[in-house]
Parts: structure tokens; sequence; C-alpha cells
């Protein structure tokens, strides 16, 4: 069996740009893809935040250190600059590789740089 598992996350993500036109779906700054493990062409989930939008597009990169988050082409419409989004990317286990399995969690402030990682979600309390 097969199981679909978060394998990262950019948390808080900051939208720096929304390029209609555009060629390509998600920059993002190439430190920050390195940092969650996302590769440039992956599939990514697009949780916005500000607006209650939720999209798939791929990632490709940006400038390294340059903070920018970029939703462009056909996804431009449901994000605009200064939106806070999260961007997930999956991936497929067997029942042995989810045993062992730990995702990769970057969390950013409002200059898209890097305040902390983690590998675990703390438990929702009641």
């Amino acid at each position: 069996m097969q199981l679909t598992l978060l394998k990262a996350k950019l948390h808080r993500a900051h939208v720096t740009h929304s390029e209609l036109e555009y060629e390509g779906s998600c920059a993002i700054d190439g430190k920050l893809l390195e940092a969650a493990g996302i590769h440039e062409y992956e599939q990514i989930e697009i949780y916005n935040i500000t607006n209650g939008e939720r999209f798939t597009t791929y990632a490709i990169r940006a400038e390294d250190g340059s903070g920018v988050v970029s939703v462009n082409g056909a996804a431009a419409h449901k994000a605009d600059p200064g939106d806070i989004i999260i961007i997930c990317a999956y991936a497929r286990l067997n029942q042995q590789e989810v045993a062992s399995f730990k995702p990769t969690l970057v969390y950013l402030n409002e200059d898209n740089r890097i305040t902390h990682t983690r590998n675990t979600i703390p438990v929702q309390v009641a």
C-alpha cells in the first residue's frame, strides 16, 4: 500500500509578486527550495491563508536569497502580493518508509527569511 504524506512545507510565505503573463507557476527563492527539499518543477499545493484559495501548481526557482515568492500564470488570479500562503509538497511512500519518515517544515517571517525549521507539528490540544 502507498500512502501520501507531507514531504515539505514553507509555512507563512508572503507573496511578493503575482504575474499573470509570466511563464511558470510559482517562483520561489532558490535557498527556500533547498531548505525545504522542494525540487524545481515539482508539484506543489498552495494554501492561501489570506483568502482561503487552495490550488495545485509547480515550483520554479527564483534568485537565491531574494525572498521572492511569485505566483504566476493562471494561479496569479488566486494570490496577490502581501497574501500569506503555505506551500506544501507531498510524497508517496510505502508502509516501510512511513515508519521512519519525517517531513521538512520551514517557517518564514514577513520577509520570507527562515526563522526556524522542524520535522514535527506539535499536537493540537483542546
